[in-house]
């Protein structure tokens, strides 16, 4: 079976671009389509699959990205091919599905609709823009690539969402039903410490972009004065550590597996205040059997069970953060059983449910 897999753009590596590698573990022969593709920056884990990438494919572009998304659309549709593929999978937040590249059966596998068409404010608060877009601009921007999604998803066979808050989406914005396959974790790399410290600590991990909430985490611990540790980089870094006025509040800007790994296994639980797709920096915590704090919105709900693989708080303020963070202190959670719950989000498991819903489609012996 000849398969293509097309990929919005690989000029970081994350979890959308840690689920292409598992999907070319599945098929290591597929030819990968991408807008964008920085082989330094992805270590040249895809360089043996890349069949071509887009015209926009130059430096500038693929190091601010952000800044050419109205252009996006054009980059996808004349990202064309020649060949006839029996299958096509898009793993995608937006621009993958509308690659023109064509095959008997498309299934995309959808981490979001296009953000920057169904919600205004990603497109307003873009951290490539010197100032937030005005009305003027930004809605008639996101109408337009509203209807390029549309006619995108339109041309999709299957969609296969990450979580049951992304197919809930997909029904409202696209008109269609979704399965729901979770993305996978690396068991091997995030597991329970064997020796793990006196856990003394809070722990926040990730991009550090607006939307992730990190500045009401800053704003809670302020007040609590607990230790608080923000692993990660990004657009907010020098903002966010003016915020944190506690002593108490350190920054790790450099962590690889290993030691993000200890990072979580020793914390006293993951601070999680932001609306995600998946959650993917929460499923690797829980993995390490940490529990998890996090706000009750998004695909966190397909990760924490309240109040016993974590906590679930309702406002997204610092005062909710406080609130749970004291009300947590006075719980317990067992370890082994957050660890143990991690299993069913397990690479292996991400194969068989994929191949599955491959075979009972008929696409696969």
């Amino acid at each position: 079976m000849k398969v293509a897999i097309l990929h919005d753009y690989l000029n970081q590596f994350g979890g959308a671009e840690r689920v292409v590698k598992v999907l070319l573990e599945i098929f290591p022969q597929a030819d990968l389509y991408t807008l964008l593709y920085d082989k330094q920056k992805t270590s040249g884990l895809f360089d043996r699959n890349i069949k071509k990438t887009s015209f926009m494919d130059i430096p500038f572009i693929r190091n601010h990205h952000r800044m050419f998304i109205p252009f996006m659309p054009f980059a996808a549709k004349y990202l064309t091919s020649p060949e006839k593929y029996d299958l096509v999978i898009s793993s995608t937040a937006g621009y993958g599905k509308g690659i023109n590249v064509r095959g008997k059966y498309h299934i995309s596998y959808c981490h979001t609709p296009l953000r920057y068409a169904w919600e205004i404010d990603y497109l307003k608060n873009l951290s490539a823009s010197p100032r937030p877009l005005s009305n003027a601009i930004a809605y008639p921007i996101a109408r337009r690539l509203r209807e390029w999604d549309k006619r995108s998803a339109s041309r999709v066979n299957l969609f296969i969402a990450n979580s049951a808050f992304i197919a809930d989406k997909i029904k409202s914005y696209y008109g269609r039903d979704a399965v729901v396959v979770n993305p996978p974790v690396n068991l091997k790399i995030f597991f329970p410490e064997p020796t793990a410290a006196k856990r003394d600590y809070y722990l926040m991990a990730g991009r550090l972009l607006y939307y992730k909430g990190f500045d009401l985490g800053i704003a809670a611990f302020n007040q609590l004065q607990k230790p608080l540790k923000i692993v990660g980089q990004g657009p907010e870094l020098e903002k966010l550590m003016k915020m944190a006025r506690s002593q108490k509040i350190e920054f790790i800007t450099k962590a690889d597996d290993r030691e993000l790994r200890k990072l979580y296994a020793n914390a006293k639980a993951l601070l999680f205040p932001q609306i995600e797709d998946f959650g993917l920096v929460a499923a690797e915590a829980q993995a390490c059997g940490t529990p998890v704090i996090a706000y009750e919105r998004g695909g966190i709900r397909d990760i924490v069970i309240n109040k016993k693989t974590g906590l679930f708080f309702n406002e997204q303020t610092p005062a909710a953060i406080v609130e749970a963070v004291k009300d947590f202190e006075n719980m317990s959670f067992s370890r082994s059983s957050i660890a143990k719950a991690a299993e069913r989000f397990s690479k292996e498991n991400f194969i068989r449910e994929f191949l599955e819903i491959l075979r009972s489609y008929g696409l696969m012996i």
